[in-house]
């Protein structure tokens, strides 16, 4: 309930913000510094963010998260002048780098084991309706009030968020070995995460080969609606149908994680998912009619999803929660690199290449990292071998972990 109606005040909130900045800088460096505004804070502090989520309650961080949202949106509205929006938007992007390692690790206390997966899938199910029925919502409240309603509105969604996980039995602080030994400082605990995670096997391919498709995703991004609007000749409306369709097959994606399975199995739908997108993107790139584009916009949608859900699946799988939150950190900060580099490289690419070329490219450099990534995990996570300091015991399920015990309506969804 806190992430579904707080994910429809988020989606509303991307159009009413980027109107905002637009107003208050008539630029078109306004988008681009909102749009940064949201990811920078997770692209230089996300191990950091993991590292409290392992250190502290995750629920009180989660909680905290939504109060510096809900701040941060209540202050936007009553500001004036471009550089306090983006100042507000940055500390709206510091809440979001908090939560979502948090909540990500904190599943798993929220739920039965069996139910891990089902959990897992309908959190990005959520997350992804809020960026297809925020917009929508958005439209239909611009045309009785303006765009800081929307803002204040969304505000007000975050305080709900926060008055919901506040009482709920979940997410207590991660329990330590050895309580009496001095814990390390923050920045050495985030450290620690970033060595811990580069020696758990696979992990390392599993962030990169997720942070190499996210970049051709984001490049993808860049060229969508020039290739609707105006190769297709579409028009906007035609934009917004390959944005619906995308999430669609974005939200069936998701929930199709919901029945999880071992780790041999994850790694198979993972890789698939990366496929699909892949092959999506390319064959969106060569797509010769606006319906053409909607099957490829569907069927890459459903590989983003899968992508996303048996990455975040693997990785509670495979990583103790005791650095759970770390290694959910680090994960959303390779994230946050990929999409501000796509973002920048993209209207490159675009200059040289081409629309048709270049979304077409960012789908060849995606099956690139696929290929690299089904090399890189083909002796890991296979049916007929287990580890059990990573997997528990023979036949270990996706909710048993290693120790004591994953922007605005981008089309792309990281």
């Amino acid at each position: 309930m806190a992430l579904a109606q707080s994910a429809l005040g988020t989606g509303a909130a991307y159009v009413a913000l980027l109107l905002v900045a637009l107003d208050r800088f008539d630029s078109p460096w306004a988008i681009g510094l909102v749009l940064l505004a949201d990811v920078v804070p997770s692209m230089f502090l996300g191990p950091l963010f993991g590292a409290a989520a392992d250190r502290w309650s995750r629920r009180a961080c989660a909680v905290v998260a939504d109060v510096l949202r809900a701040g941060a949106f209540a202050g936007l509205v009553l500001v004036d002048g471009f550089g306090l929006t983006v100042a507000l938007a940055l500390i709206a992007g510091l809440g979001t780098g908090l939560f979502k390692p948090a909540t990500l690790a904190a599943l798993p206390s929220l739920v039965a084991k069996e139910r891990i997966p089902a959990a897992t899938s309908l959190y990005g199910a959520l997350e992804d309706l809020g960026f297809i029925g925020g917009p929508a919502i958005a439209a239909a409240a611009l045309l009785v009030g303006g765009p800081e309603t929307i803002l204040g509105v969304n505000a007000v969604t975050y305080a709900i968020s926060a008055c919901i996980l506040a009482p709920l039995p979940f997410g207590r602080r991660p329990t330590r070995s050895d309580e009496t030994v001095k814990r390390p400082s923050l920045l050495r605990e985030a450290r620690d995460g970033l060595v811990a995670t580069a020696g758990i096997r696979g992990l390392r391919v599993l962030l990169v080969a997720t942070g190499g498709a996210l970049l051709a995703g984001a490049i993808f991004n860049v060229g969508q609606p020039l290739l609707a609007r105006v190769v297709l000749d579409a028009g906007d409306a035609g934009f917004a149908v390959l944005v619906t369709c995308y999430g669609l097959g974005f939200i069936a994606g998701s929930l199709a994680g919901a029945k999880g399975g071992q780790l041999h199995a994850l790694k198979r739908r993972y890789l698939l998912g990366a496929f699909l997108m892949s092959v999506g993107f390319a064959a969106t790139g060569v797509a010769p009619t606006i319906a053409a584009a909607v099957v490829t916009s569907l069927a890459a949608g459903f590989g983003n999803g899968l992508l996303l859900v048996y990455e975040r699946l693997l990785i509670l799988g495979v990583v103790p929660d005791a650095i759970g939150g770390r290694v959910f950190g680090i994960r959303d900060a390779i994230t946050a690199w990929a999409f501000a580099t796509g973002f920048l490289v993209g209207p490159l690419l675009l200059d040289l290449l081409g629309t048709r070329t270049m979304i077409t490219a960012a789908g060849v450099g995606g099956i690139v990292v696929w290929l690299v990534a089904t090399v890189g995990l083909r002796a890991l996570w296979i049916r007929r071998d287990w580890d059990p300091a990573l997997t528990g015991g023979p036949g270990a399920d996706v909710g048993t972990r290693g120790s004591a015990g994953e922007h605005g309506p981008n089309l792309v969804r990281g």
